[in-house]
C-alpha cells in the first residue's frame, strides 16, 4: 500500500511536471510569437516611414528641380551695373561694338546728325568721326576683319569704312526690307529690318543667304533693332522696349530675355528727360565684358547678368513685346 501510494505520488508529480512544462512552453511560444509579431510590425512601420520620407525627399527635390529648370529654360535675366562711363548725350546710338583697347565704334542716326565714330571708353571722347551726308540716317554697324559695315534707315544702301581712319571707300545695296541692325560671327553678316526677320547676308555680295522668323512661345518678335553676336547667339534690342532678346541664329527661336528697365528709369529720375530708348549692345570677347547704352543717353554701362528667380510682375509679352510710344518716331 505504501509502495503504491508512493508510485501514485511520483506519477502525479510527473504529470504535474509535464503539465507545467507544457504550459511554460506554451506561454513561451506565445511570448515569442508576440515579440515576433511586434518586431515584424516595427520593421514594417519603420520601412513605411522611411519609404514615405524618401518619397517626400524625392518629390521635394523634383519640384525644386522643376522650378529651377523652369527658370533656367526661360533664361530671363536681370542686370547688375558693374561700371558707368560717360557717353555723348547727343549721340542717337544706332550701332555699337567693341573695338579693342577700351574703344568703341558707334553709328549714330537722325537726318543731318548721322555719323560713324571711334570713341574712348573711359572718357566718352570721340577720337575719330566720319559725318554722313545729311540725306542718310545712320543705322546698324559691325566690324568684319578690317572693315566696318553700316546700313541706313529707309534705304537699301550701306557703306563700308576703314576701321582705322573711318574713311568711306565702298557703297553697297542689300536685300533686306530696310536697314536697322548689323552683327557678324566673323563669317556672315546678321541683319535686322525692324520686322521679326533675322537675316544672314553674304559679306561679299550682300545677298540673303538665309533668314529666320524670330519667335518666342509661337509669338513673332517684331521691331528687332541693334544686333550683337555673343557666344553663338544673336542678341537684339527690341525697339520701344527695355529688353534684349537672345536669339538662336539657326532657327530664330528666342533663347532668353534680358530685362533692363532700371537703366532708363534711373536716368529719367536723375532729370534726363530727353533720352530715348535703350539701343546699343557691345561685347568684349577678350575680357567677357558686356556694355549697353541708349539713344541720347549720357551714360554707357558695363553690366553683368543674373537669372531672375523671383516672380516677374507682368509677363514677357507685357515687358518686351508690347509696343510703347516714345518721343521719336524713328527706330
Amino acid at each position: 500500500m505504501a509502495i503504491e501510494s508512493s508510485k501514485k505520488k511520483k506519477k502525479l508529480k510527473r504529470s504535474s511536471f509535464v503539465q507545467n512544462t507544457s504550459s511554460s512552453m506554451a506561454n513561451s511560444t506565445t511570448v515569442c510569437s508576440f515579440y515576433e509579431r511586434n518586431r515584424r510590425l516595427t520593421l514594417i512601420t519603420v520601412s513605411l516611414i522611411v519609404s514615405v520620407l524618401v518619397i517626400l525627399y524625392i518629390s521635394s527635390n523634383t519640384i525644386n528641380k522643376m522650378k529651377f529648370e523652369e527658370v533656367i529654360s526661360s533664361q530671363i535675366s536681370s542686370i547688375e551695373v558693374v561700371n558707368e562711363f560717360p557717353h555723348d548725350p547727343n549721340a542717337f546710338t544706332q550701332g555699337l561694338l567693341y573695338g579693342g583697347n577700351d574703344t568703341f565704334f558707334e553709328s549714330t542716326g537722325l537726318l543731318g546728325h548721322s555719323s560713324v565714330r571711334k570713341v574712348v571708353l573711359h572718357t566718352g571722347k570721340v577720337e575719330v568721326l566720319q559725318k554722313m551726308d545729311d540725306s542718310y540716317f545712320g543705322e546698324g554697324l559691325t566690324l568684319l576683319g578690317e572693315r566696318l559695315f553700316q546700313v541706313t534707315w529707309l534705304k537699301k544702301i550701306g557703306f563700308i569704312y576703314d576701321r582705322y581712319n573711318l574713311s568711306k571707300f565702298e557703297e553697297f545695296t542689300h536685300e533686306m526690307q530696310d536697314g536697322w541692325g548689323l552683327a557678324t560671327d566673323g563669317e556672315v553678316l546678321f541683319g535686322s529690318d525692324g520686322s521679326s526677320t533675322l537675316y544672314k547676308l553674304s559679306p561679299q555680295t550682300f545677298k540673303v543667304i538665309e533668314k529666320a522668323t524670330v519667335k518666342y512661345k509661337d509669338l513673332e518678335v517684331h521691331n528687332l533693332n541693334e544686333l550683337e553676336y555673343i557666344n553663338g547667339e544673336v542678341w537684339a534690342n527690341v525697339w520701344s522696349s527695355d529688353c534684349i532678346a537672345r536669339i538662336s541664329p539657326k532657327d530664330g527661336i528666342v533663347l532668353g530675355w534680358i530685362l533692363l528697365p532700371t537703366l532708363r528709369n534711373q536716368l529719367l529720375r536723375a532729370g534726363n528727360v530727353d533720352i530715348d530708348v535703350l539701343n546699343g549692345i557691345a561685347w568684349d570677347s577678350e575680357k567677357n565684358r558686356l556694355f549697353v547704352t541708349g539713344k541720347l543717353w549720357p551714360k554707357l554701362y558695363e553690366i553683368k547678368l543674373h537669372p531672375v528667380r523671383e516672380t516677374i510682375h507682368g509677363s514677357i509679352e507685357q515687358h518686351c513685346l508690347r509696343r510703347r510710344a516714345f518721343g521719336f518716331a524713328e527706330p
